[in-house]
């Protein structure tokens, strides 16, 4: 098993923890934006019906577009998030095999 630092993960956290936040941020304000851009299309439509708005403002470029933005800020956020469950985890780790490490050296006493 490899040695653990457990100061390299927290200072890890610490270093991702803002990038976290902001791919988060970005997240939540592109599927915010979402309704809007929806909404949007559907009022320069020139049908009457709400179907048939919507028809018309699905197909455009925009709502493809948004979509692949909120697939990528979810990808980071995503990637994000379980690096620093992974930062998390080691640190568990490393303070379980502290403890471990403790009995044993007591019980060899």
């Amino acid at each position: 098993m490899r040695d653990i630092d457990p100061n390299k993960c927290i200072d890890f956290i610490l270093e991702n923890a803002g990038k976290y936040a902001t791919a988060k941020g970005e997240l939540a304000q592109l599927e915010t934006f979402k309704s809007s851009l929806k909404a949007m299309i559907m009022q320069k439509a020139c049908e009457q019906t709400i179907g048939a708005q919507e028809r018309e403002a699905y197909p455009c470029q925009e709502c493809p577009d948004l979509c692949k933005a909120v697939g990528v800020a979810t990808e980071n956020a995503e990637k994000l998030k379980w690096e620093l469950e992974a930062a998390r985890l080691r640190h568990a780790t490393w303070q379980t095999l502290e403890v471990s490490n403790r009995n044993h050296d007591r019980i060899l006493k």
